[in-house]
């Protein structure tokens, strides 16, 4: 078990780092051939920091392991609302802006209902195996386009709403601009490099211990593929730039559902593993917990308490996925 397990460890590492260079190299390449920062920013850096997701879900399609690929996407989600936004409210109550609760959160909601539906209408059809149509596939990539026209339409109104990581810098010059692709093309490869050992390395774990490709993806890729948005939030809570936490949180869950599952079920209509409806209502219910906290309490925001109870409802659902 320890071989399998080291390989898991060592590809969402490689993913994480990869995503870094391939954000990184991106960025400042485009923003040296005089690309806007708004659309680096709405484009390059929003998209880049889903690509460990994006890169299980096709390596996972091409090698016939689509459980893995379902469950990181939907561990993940679950992952980023209960355990990255509780675990931020446990250390300073989160404060919920305006248009995020007029627009992302309720997005959160309909992306959890959506998925719900196209995952299981099938079945409600007469078909004995559920799946996500390329027709459904394209549907939820249209709500993507949607949340990418607020995302756009957010950024003009309010031009620091999408700022850059500090580390990236225009880079005029042709070294700089060849440095930069270095990065992007290196960060790519082991974007893929990564992708494979770890959709192998989940495999073979799954294998070893006798539990579902599914559940692996849930509790071991997901988890560690998102590690960087729990460490950017937790960091963000302590120096009291919530709104960072919020959006890290909330934006990568709409990618992951909208951008990453659309496409891959527009290339190959993906199967719903056995027993994915438990996770589809962890979903639904982390996003509608969401919707019901910012409005309780005094203002619009996530308190310790209810930072708690999100944290007590992901432990709830990690022992659930045992019993279920």
């Amino acid at each position: 078990m320890a071989v399998p397990l080291l390989l898991l460890i060592a590809g969402i590492t490689g993913l994480v780092y990869g995503a870094d260079l391939l954000v990184r190299g991106s960025s400042r390449l485009a923003l040296g051939f005089g690309v806007s920062p708004l659309f680096v920013g709405i484009t390059i850096v929003a998209v880049g920091t889903s690509a460990p997701e994006l890169v299980v879900n096709l390596v996972g399609v091409v090698r016939g392991a689509t459980d893995i690929g379902y469950g990181n996407v939907l561990g993940s989600n679950v992952f980023n609302i209960l355990a990255v936004l509780g675990a931020a409210a446990l250390i300073r109550d989160v404060p919920i802006g305006r248009a995020t609760t007029r627009i992302e959160i309720p997005l959160c909601v309909l992306s959890a209902a959506a998925l719900l539906i196209v995952a299981n209408d099938p079945v409600i059809g007469g078909d004995t195996i559920a799946r996500i149509q390329r027709s459904e596939g394209l549907l939820l990539l249209g709500f993507f386009l949607v949340f990418v026209a607020y995302t756009i339409s957010l950024a003009r109104r309010e031009p620091d709403a999408l700022p850059l990581s500090g580390d990236v810098v225009v880079t005029p010059d042709a070294s700089g601009r060849l440095r930069a692709a270095v990065q992007l093309v290196l960060g790519l490869a082991i974007l893929l490099v990564g992708g494979r050992i770890v959709v192998d390395g989940a495999t073979d774990l799954a294998t070893i211990l006798g539990l579902s490709e599914r559940i692996i993806a849930i509790l071991v890729v997901a988890v560690g593929t998102s590690l960087p948005e729990l460490a950017t939030s937790v960091v963000a809570a302590r120096s009291g730039e919530l709104d960072i936490a919020v959006g890290n949180a909330l934006g990568s869950c709409l990618l992951n559902a909208f951008l990453i599952l659309g496409l891959t079920a527009s290339i190959q209509p993906v199967t719903i593993p056995a027993g994915s409806n438990l996770d589809l209502f962890a979903y639904l219910t982390a996003s509608v917990f969401l919707f019901l906290f910012v409005f309780t309490g005094k203002g619009r925001k996530i308190d310790r308490r209810e930072g708690g109870v999100f944290v007590l409802l992901y432990g709830a659902y990690v022992a659930a996925l045992f019993l279920i």
